[in-house]
């Protein structure tokens, strides 16, 4: 196994300019006519483009491992390509029986029924941030992609306020190509300051026990022990990773098309319960993780192509998700399409456990902004997308103009004043 090429080969790089413009058709095009296939692309990697290959490697984790392997392709966050420079994260970079302690521990706060809980922090925020623009008729309307990051940072008893902090830091890794000046600055200047920040946050939250997420990691047992607070730091990093920038690019891909095709746009104001069938048309089509990687343990035969031990793989949710042989007109944005099979949050044991929170915030954001300023025009030649749509897709700017609105949270602050300043 260990003489045979890999093949086929492909020209192939998620993170390329080529690829930010034209990530829908490079991927059509690997399904239709190399489904499994090699780039030579940083490093080497396979590319699962199909739904069959993705479905099959991502419930395979004797074979596609999602643990740190810094012997293959070097050091760094094993679920990227390449490797991002970040905490190792507990427990999407853990495999069975590992994992399965974590995501207990982690499933505890993020069930729909505690998520439930979290309806008025989340409407709050909503609320709070549109308010911010519904007087002045002209905005950008990615300020929305703000509600995810506050709601995500309150939970853990951070302080919101500084949510933007966290943006930097942890979607700018993934919305940013690598070796550019934001990309730079996020490694080296924001993500130490979460890592400041945050553990600093945990160790306060040891002696002043709070209501927070950050108070169940530090009491909940995992193999009848409490976990260190390097374990607790895994943790918390990854879901500030992830709630700050997949549920922003959901929302800003989702509005964009809403305002391109007015008829769906009236049908959701119309009818606002429509919204929540259409969010998972949203994930299907505007896949906010649009790939995530796994390492090869064995070498053997894959869909017909020779893989072996250390090599790379990376899983493609976003092709997945338009393979004419599990959706019927897969490019077509369809808001009644039910039942909806996307794997927008991945497969397997590692599916996303924040997919519940993600949806929740997602209905509500589009709710209001459908219902408050649903005549907003977008600015189209103003448009500002990510850099690099490798791993997430989105807008960083939406300029809009809309009929101007009335707040309503009144005198009420967006932000509350009780948040500790750790180290002030």
């Amino acid at each position: 196994m260990s003489d045979q090429p890999r093949c086929p080969v492909v020209h192939f790089d998620h993170h390329s300019a080529d690829h930010a413009k034209n990530h829908v058709a490079n991927y059509r095009k690997l399904r239709e006519e190399t489904p499994v296939s090699w780039t030579d692309a940083h490093g080497g990697f396979w590319v699962l483009a199909d739904y069959k290959a993705v479905f099959e490697a991502s419930r395979d984790d004797e074979i596609f491992s999602s643990a740190r392997h810094d012997e293959y392709g070097g050091p760094g966050l094993s679920v990227t390509i390449p490797k991002a420079p970040t905490a190792f994260h507990i427990p999407i970079e853990l495999d069975p029986p590992d994992f399965r302690p974590y995501r207990k521990a982690v499933n505890k706060v993020t069930a729909p029924a505690a998520v439930e809980n979290l309806d008025g922090v989340i409407k709050h925020y909503v609320t709070g941030f549109i308010d911010t623009i519904i007087e002045k008729g002209n905005a950008d309307l990615a300020i929305v992609a703000a509600v995810p990051a506050a709601v995500t940072i309150d939970w853990l008893g951070l302080d919101p306020s500084e949510y933007k902090n966290y943006v930097d830091a942890m979607h700018t890794l993934v919305s940013a190509a690598p070796g550019t000046p934001e990309y730079v600055h996020a490694a080296e200047v924001a993500v130490p300051w979460v890592s400041r920040t945050v553990r600093d946050h945990i160790a306060y939250r040891r002696e002043n026990p709070g209501t927070d997420a950050t108070t169940h990691f530090i009491n909940v047992d995992v193999d009848d022990r409490t976990m260190t607070d390097d374990e607790i730091y895994s943790i918390l990093e990854l879901v500030i990773s992830g709630g700050v920038g997949t549920t922003a690019s959901l929302v800003t891909q989702s509005l964009v098309w809403l305002y391109e095709n007015p008829d769906q746009r009236q049908r959701l104001i119309d009818d606002p319960s429509m919204v929540d069938i259409a969010v998972e048309e949203f994930l299907r089509v505007f896949s906010p993780t649009q790939a995530l990687a796994r390492t090869i343990l064995q070498d053997t035969d894959f869909q017909g192509c020779p893989v072996r031990s250390g090599d790379r793989a990376l899983l493609s949710w976003a092709s997945a998700n338009r393979d004419a042989e599990q959706f019927e007109s897969p490019d077509e944005v369809d808001i009644t399409r039910w039942p909806n099979r996307h794997v927008a949050f991945g497969l397997g044991i590692h599916r996303c456990a924040g997919s519940h929170l993600g949806k929740a915030m997602a209905r509500e954001m589009i709710r209001q902004v459908l219902a408050r300023m649903g005549d907003y025009v977008v600015d189209m030649d103003r448009l500002v997308t990510y850099p690099d749509q490798g791993t997430n897709a989105g807008f960083h700017s939406i300029p809009v103009t809309f009929t101007p609105g009335e707040r309503l949270l009144g005198d009420t602050p967006l932000f509350a004043d009780h948040y500790t300043k750790i180290g002030a």
